[in-house]
C-alpha cells in the first residue's frame, strides 16, 4: 500500500468562514450545552459551513421530497473510490459492506456478532468515552490495555490484556480506535500488523472505529486496519461524519475483511433501517465530491495545531502537549498546573471555556483535557487566553 498525496485545491479555509455570532445561532449540542458567555471547544463538532456538494445533495433531496428509507450501494461505492485514491486501499469491497445508523451503533452491532453477554472487550485508554458507555450498556466487560510511551499502542500491555480476556473461555474482542481519539495518534502499518498477529494468536476479534480516518494531518499516512496482513477476520466502521461535520446526518458503513464476511452477513436486516436516507446521500456526496473542501479543512487544522503549540508555549508553558497527526482534537496534560484531576472544570468555571474532561477517557485521563481545534484562529487564541487567565 503506497501513501497517496492529497490534492491541493487552494479552496479558502472553512474554519475562517463563520463569525462567532453566526455560530451561536446553531442549536446543536456544542452551542446549547453551556451559557452564551462560554467558548465551546469540547465536543467534536466543527465550526465550518458545510461542503457545497453536501449542501446540494441535501437540498436536492428536500426539493424532491426524497426522504424515505435508505437503499443501494452508492455510499459503499463512494467509500471504495475515496479509499483507493486517498489511501491506496482497495479493501472496502462493496459486497462486504453494510449501512448502519452511525459508527458507535455499528460498533455495537459488530460486537454483538462476535461476542456474547458478559464477554470482554479490550480498549486502549485514554480513549473515546462512549467506548466504555456503549460496551457496558451492551452487557460486555471492558478490559483496559493502556497506551504506552508516546501515547502509542503498547504491545506488551495489549498482549497481557488479550491473555486475561481469553482466560476462562468466552469470546473476546478488541475495540481499536484508529486514528486514536483523543491523542490524534495514527497507528503505523507495523503497529497494526502486530495487533492483527496478537489477535489471531489469542483468538480475539478486532472491531475498528475508523471514523477519523479522513482527518489526517499533512502527508501522514493513514493505514486501514483491514489493509494489513493478518487482519482478514477484522471488522471496521467508517463514515464521513468527522471529516465533513455530518454528525447530525446519521449514516455509517460496516466493512468486513474477507474472513469476516459471514459474520457481517448475520447482521439483522432491521439494523439497516436505522440510518437516515438523507444522511446516506450527504455522506456519499462528501466522499465522492467533497475532497477539495476536506483538504481545505485539513490545511486549516494544521495551521491551528501550530498556533496552539505557540499559544501554549507563551501562555500555558506548564501544559504538556504532543501534537497529534489526526482528528480535530488536542490532548492536553495539565497535571503540572495543580488543578486536580479535572482541570476542565476549572477552565469552565474560572475561564468560561468548555473543554472535555479527561476523566471519562479512562486510565490516564485524570489531569488532562481534550480541546477541539476545529474553530477559527481567533476563537482558539481567545480560548487559550481565557485558560491562562483562569490560573491567575
Amino acid at each position: 500500500m503506497t501513501s497517496i498525496l492529497r490534492d491541493r485545491s487552494g479552496e479558502p479555509n472553512p474554519l475562517r468562514a463563520l463569525t462567532l455570532d453566526q455560530l451561536r445561532r446553531r442549536t446543536s449540542m456544542k452551542w446549547r450545552t453551556h451559557p452564551p458567555d462560554v467558548l465551546p471547544l469540547w465536543v467534536a463538532e466543527m465550526d465550518v459551513p458545510l461542503a457545497g456538494p453536501v449542501v446540494r445533495a441535501v437540498t436536492g433531496a428536500m426539493e424532491l421530497g426524497d426522504t424515505g428509507y435508505p437503499v443501494g450501494t452508492a455510499y459503499a461505492e463512494a467509500l471504495a473510490a475515496f479509499a483507493g485514491k486517498r489511501w491506496g486501499w482497495d479493501g472496502p469491497a462493496v459486497e462486504r459492506t453494510a449501512i448502519v445508523p452511525d459508527v458507535m451503533l455499528g460498533v455495537v452491532e459488530m460486537l454483538k456478532l462476535v461476542t456474547g453477554p458478559g464477554d470482554p472487550v479490550i480498549v486502549n485508554p485514554p480513549v473515546y468515552p462512549p467506548f466504555y458507555q456503549f460496551v457496558t450498556h451492551l452487557d460486555r466487560r471492558v478490559v483496559e490495555a493502556p497506551l504506552g510511551p508516546g501515547l502509542r499502542i503498547d504491545p506488551g500491555a495489549l498482549e497481557e490484556a488479550f491473555r486475561r480476556a481469553v482466560t476462562g473461555g468466552g469470546r473476546a474482542a478488541f475495540l481499536l480506535c484508529s486514528p486514536h481519539n483523543p491523542t490524534g495518534t495514527v497507528h503505523t502499518a507495523d503497529e497494526l500488523a502486530a495487533v492483527a498477529a496478537l489477535a489471531e494468536r489469542y483468538g480475539v476479534r478486532v472491531v475498528a472505529d475508523e471514523i477519523h480516518a479522513p482527518v489526517v494531518t499533512g502527508d501522514t499516512r493513514f493505514v486501514p486496519y483491514l489493509g494489513v496482513p493478518g487482519a482478514e477476520r477484522g471488522l471496521t466502521l467508517m463514515s464521513a461524519s468527522k471529516g465533513w461535520n455530518l454528525a447530525g446526518l446519521k449514516a455509517a458503513l460496516a466493512v468486513a475483511g474477507p474472513g469476516a464476511a459471514d459474520d457481517l452477513a448475520r447482521m439483522p436486516e432491521e439494523v439497516g433501517h436505522g440510518p437516515s436516507h438523507v444522511g446516506v446521500l450527504a455522506h456519499t456526496a462528501a466522499l465522492r465530491d467533497g475532497t477539495a473542501w476536506l483538504d481545505a479543512v485539513l490545511a486549516g487544522l494544521d495551521e491551528n495545531r501550530r498556533l496552539l503549540t505557540d499559544l501554549l508555549a507563551e501562555r500555558l508553558p506548564g501544559v504538556v502537549h504532543r501534537t497529534g497527526e489526526a482528528t480535530c482534537l488536542a490532548w492536553l496534560d495539565c497535571r503540572a498546573l495543580g488543578l486536580g484531576d479535572d482541570p476542565a472544570d476549572v477552565f469552565l468555571e474560572r475561564g468560561r471555556v468548555a473543554l472535555s474532561s479527561g476523566i471519562p477517557f479512562g486510565s490516564g485521563g485524570a489531569g488532562h483535557v481534550r480541546l477541539n481545534l476545529a474553530t477559527s484562529p481567533e476563537v482558539l487564541t481567545e480560548a487559550v487566553r481565557r485558560m491562562s487567565a483562569a490560573l491567575e
